[in-house]
């Protein structure tokens, strides 16, 4: 099966805020934009995000509830930088503090405006213990 795309989105009560805190903080920028419906892209990586009026007619209507049980990872080059803008000058709700990880990332987690976990991650060096778990090409 050939895909075309693959993207998540996020069923929301607060499409407006959503949407103002993903594009002023991640690079998106709009490619849709409805009343109970937005669309983004990061141009840098071609990422994809969708955020949902959560009591949209075309959600069942036993699913029309904020999301839960979702993390978005969002790996970039200098995560003290992303640290220093969100928690520091935005006072961004803080989950996990930032912190290195012996398998190999430096990260912290916030939460977007509906609570979803947000895992903010560079890519450093695995301690040896986790080197042998990691597959290579």
């Amino acid at each position: 099966m050939k895909w075309n795309s693959f993207y998540p989105v996020v069923m929301s009560q607060k499409l407006e805020e959503s949407k103002e805190f993903y594009l002023s903080n991640f690079g998106f920028s709009l490619t849709f934009e409805a009343e109970w419906y937005v669309s983004l892209i990061n141009e840098d990586t071609g990422n994809e995000l969708a955020i949902l009026d959560c009591s949209h007619e075309t959600i069942p209507e036993a699913y029309r509830k904020t999301v839960q049980g979702l993390i978005l990872n969002i790996e970039v080059e200098n995560v003290d930088d992303i640290y220093q803008k969100l928690i520091i000058e935005k006072n961004s709700p803080l989950h996990l503090d930032i912190r290195d990880e012996k398998f190999g990332q430096r990260h912290f987690i916030t939460s977007d405006p509906n609570g979803v976990l947000i895992d903010i991650i560079t890519v450093i060096p695995p301690d040896e213990t986790f080197k042998e778990q990691y597959v290579e090409d």
